[in-house]
């Protein structure tokens, strides 16, 4: 069915012309204007000039003429569709019309059915027209869309304030923002198109850039790592790496993200050092009042009442609290600044555990604990620092005996495993609460029972533990049953080259 918009002009002195086209095509469902002459015909176009499709022109008209009128609309934006009339049917006219742009021509007199077959004609070439100018404007839109996008994309990318570094599956560095280029003290030229591992990037991040590249067929997300630039370190870079995948899941390339935490670093250290500060200035007057409290208990200063006793000794134990907590900050402030192991040295573990085992032995007697030591009978040499060593089975051992109940035991085992010395500290003490696992090596954090609120701890002691396990490159894990016990493991790396020893409890 013809399109119903479809909008045709008659152009024709004769009235009986101009009425029958109408009749006819009206009766295909297309809306018909008519003109009596080429000027009335010009101005109904100007009038309205998208609207008209085709137009039906006859050549031999007074005024105007028709080659004329064909040659005014030819110089329209929008032109529509011509199809000549003539009353002659010469081929010399119809070829001339032809040249000027009509579309076709139909020679007077002609049927209904020949009008109707040559305007059908017409308006299919119209609406292939039509279509071909939606497709043609949709496509600049679209490129225009693209390049604005494109445009405040970029704006926004070079705008941040976060670094960006893309590569391409070649490992070439297809975009760099200038806070990259700022932050890694590389310029943007020496980035963008260069492959990264030629760009001076620092290694690690070259490395991670590579290994997400080849994550295939891996369940990848992404990596953060710090990184320090600058010859004298002045700048702390956290870099977030992570492969850019299409819809079927295929590695394109990479994208990296980073940030500058130069001034979080040097917050911290200045909170380290505050605490530094603050903690050494207690320690001492603080350590005073405890051995004048100590002295006056003694009864070197006169005897006490037994509710005076009772006072000061309360007093004595929060003021061992205090200390006690005031050495566990100066520790952790040491651990931050890298300075709590200072000297690595060949180091037989059962030596050490023995010496700490001697010293807990009053406090585990005077709760009538068992304290069992099981050395191997060939034990291996760790390359670490002996007074972290007897800090963290000071630690362990201790809080193993304030979490058992009286008769209970503590087991001590020390094993060679593969390239690594194993450690395991189990008591049969009150246990952990299985939600309460994931934040025992947290800084300040104590669980919180009935059955531990008399026992007095910083929250501390764990998370030093485990920075200084940590700096030995090793790991500590943790079992527990809530009322069952808890078992503290530790894996430290062998010292390589170094032969085992013999040795026994």
């Amino acid at each position: 069915m013809p399109d119903p918009v479809t909008k045709i002009m008659v152009i024709d002195d004769e009235e009986i012309m101009r009425d029958g086209c109408t009749r006819i095509l009206s009766k295909n469902g297309w809306s018909v204007v008519t003109a009596e002459n080429g000027e009335a015909g010009l101005a109904e176009l100007r009038k309205s000039p998208k609207e008209i499709d085709i137009i039906l022109l006859d050549l031999m008209m007074p005024g105007i003429g028709g080659m004329e009128v064909l040659e005014k609309i030819q110089a329209l934006n929008d032109i529509p569709l011509v199809i000549v009339i003539t009353g002659y049917a010469t081929v010399a006219s119809a070829v001339e019309a032809m040249k000027k742009g009509a579309y076709d021509f139909i020679a007077k007199p002609f049927t209904p059915d020949q009008l109707r077959i040559v305007v059908k004609r017409a308006h299919e070439r119209r609406a292939l027209q039509k279509e071909a100018e939606f497709l043609r404007s949709e496509r600049e839109r679209s490129l225009r869309d693209v390049a604005t996008e494109k445009s405040r994309v970029n704006t926004i990318i070079n705008c941040m304030g976060d670094g960006i570094l893309v590569c391409d599956r070649d490992r070439c560095i297809v975009l760099a923002n200038p806070a990259a280029s700022r932050m890694l003290k590389i310029l943007e030229s020496a980035l963008l198109g260069n492959y990264a591992s030629h760009s001076n990037l620092p290694p690690e991040l070259s490395k991670t850039i590579e290994d997400s590249l080849k994550a295939e067929g891996i369940v990848y997300t992404s990596v953060s790592q710090e990184l320090i630039i600058g010859e004298s370190q002045e700048t702390f870079l956290r870099a977030h790496t992570a492969p850019v995948r299409n819809d079927l899941g295929e590695v394109m390339g990479s994208v990296t993200v980073l940030q500058d935490i130069s001034y979080l670093k040097e917050l911290d250290k200045m909170k380290s050092e505050f605490i530094a500060m603050v903690a050494h200035e207690l320690r001492s007057p603080i350590a005073t009042v405890e051995q004048q409290l100590t002295v006056v208990l003694g009864g070197m200063a006169g005897d006490l009442n037994e509710k005076q006793d009772q006072l000061m000794t309360r007093a004595r134990e929060r003021t061992r609290g205090v200390l006690t907590l005031i050495n566990d900050l100066l520790d952790l402030s040491k651990i931050e600044a890298g300075k709590m192991v200072q000297y690595k040295e060949p180091l037989n573990l059962a030596d050490v555990i023995i010496r700490v085992v001697e010293m807990m032995k009053t406090d585990a007697q005077a709760k009538n604990i068992r304290i069992d030591f099981l050395p191997p009978a060939s034990i291996s040499t760790i390359q670490a620092d002996r007074s972290s060593m007897e800090g963290i089975f000071t630690n362990l051992i201790s809080n193993a005996i304030k979490y058992t109940l009286a008769g209970g035991s503590v087991t001590i085992r020390l094993e060679d495993q593969d390239g690594f010395v194993e450690i395991s500290v189990a008591d049969t003490g009150i246990g952990i609460k299985s939600d309460d696992l994931p934040r025992i090596f947290d800084k300040f954090f104590r669980v919180k029972t009935s059955e531990t609120r008399q026992i007095v701890g910083t929250g501390l002691g764990l998370s030093i533990v485990k920075s200084i396990v940590d700096a030995h490159m090793g790991t500590i894990s943790v079992e527990s049953t809530d009322g069952k016990g808890t078992t503290f493991s530790i894996l430290l790396p062998k010292a390589a080259g170094l032969a085992g020893c013999e040795g026994n409890a």
